[in-house]
């Protein structure tokens, strides 16, 4: 069976390290940008399974990546999960109706963080 493969944008070199090792110690193949142009180009070129995404990034925040991969056909069904330090309260709900699949707030406990993860893949099937 193929792994999975998941492209982690994030701006922060430690975060994105962090979440791939954790990724690839569970047995998914893990891709990185570090800004939204650069991921909606490496989505485009390698067609993740699943897009970790931070808010903040330095060229295009999270939301108008996610609207941009809601226009491009062979983007818009890679399920999105929002990866960031901001606060749920102000940020969860947005998230959601902009079309991603689920919000996990910096620092991320493992075990929440890979449940997420196996739910938003099995969703997509």
């Amino acid at each position: 069976m193929d792994k999975k493969k998941i492209l982690i944008v994030e701006d922060d070199a430690d975060t994105a390290k962090g979440l791939s090792v954790r990724l690839e110690a569970s047995g998914y193949a893990t891709i990185s940008a570090t800004d939204a142009g650069a991921g909606i180009k490496l989505a485009l070129r390698e067609t993740p399974d699943l897009i970790l995404l931070d808010l903040g990034l330095p060229d295009d925040n999270g939301f108008v990546m996610m609207k941009k991969m809601a226009e491009i056909k062979s983007l818009s069904s890679i399920p999105v999960i929002v990866v960031t330090g901001r606060s749920p309260e102000v940020y969860k709900e947005p998230v959601l109706i902009a079309g991603a699949k689920g919000y996990l707030q910096k620092p991320i406990e493992n075990d929440e963080f890979l449940a997420a993860i196996h739910n938003a893949l099995v969703d997509s099937r």
